[in-house]
């Protein structure tokens, strides 16, 4: 496919448990800005670009609720509901499952409500002409290399993190759906920590784009909280 524009796709990731945010339920359906984490998400996507195609990955024993979610708040989505794995690799495969050969697909954590759409609409205009996007974010702390013994943190002697080469990865990441396909069908091993890592362990060679420092992933309860002090400030003129 090369004259036309491949098909949009976008693999919601919301399969996760949640234990971490300590809340009665998994943290994609908890309340942001008066609606659940995961449909702002969803929101930003088909904003971003009417007619992609979703697919949303959640725990299994959630899918029924999350389609009561959807009828109940009349949020209206056309998406293909899909059963979480064992890991998250085995979760993405699943989805590829319903993704063709020549499409443009995204991978999204369902947590990361805040991605602009801006970069959503860059990101896939990109990706036409690259494998794989992926977008970074500088590292702005002094990193110190440590180790755990007994409990307590300590120096590794002579190990240095030189920062000015270090980058954070989020998501979404984009892919050319045949590729990633490819990827995916390898076996699992233990250092795929994002699809990125999968399609590099198959050869593949990545792209990168400078990604958003508020587009944050809500795995704790200060997460949320920063997410709804970042969601009251925008808007607001709050330049030096």
């Amino acid at each position: 496919i090369t004259d036309m524009e491949r098909k949009k796709y976008v693999i919601i990731m919301a399969a996760g448990s949640g234990t971490r945010m300590g809340a009665g339920r998994p943290k994609q359906f908890l309340e942001l800005d008066g609606k659940a984490i995961l449909q702002k998400t969803m929101e930003v996507f088909l904003n971003a670009c009417p007619g992609i195609s979703v697919i949303t990955v959640l725990p299994q024993d959630f899918i029924g609720y999350w389609r009561e979610y959807c009828l109940e708040n009349n949020f209206v989505c056309p998406q293909i509901l899909v059963p979480g794995g064992i890991t998250r690799f085995h979760s993405v495969r699943n989805a590829l499952d319903r993704v063709p050969d020549g499409a443009l697909v995204a991978v999204h954590d369902g947590v990361r409500p805040l991605v602009s759409e801006e970069l959503v609409r860059d990101m896939f205009r990109e990706a036409e002409n690259v494998q794989a996007l992926i977008p970074v974010t500088p590292c702005v702390e002094t990193m110190k290399v440590l180790e755990n013994k007994d409990g307590k943190l300590v120096s590794i002697p002579g190990a240095k993190a030189d920062r000015s080469v270090l980058y954070g990865a989020q998501t979404p990441q984009i892919f050319h759906s045949e590729i990633l396909k490819e990827s995916y069908a390898m076996p699992y091993d233990t250092s795929f920590t994002d699809d990125a890592s999968v399609v590099e362990k198959y050869g593949k060679s990545l792209s990168y784009i400078v990604g958003e420092r508020l587009n944050i992933k809500i795995t704790t309860q200060d997460d949320l909280l920063l997410a709804r002090a970042i969601l009251s400030l925008k808007g607001q003129d709050y330049s030096l």
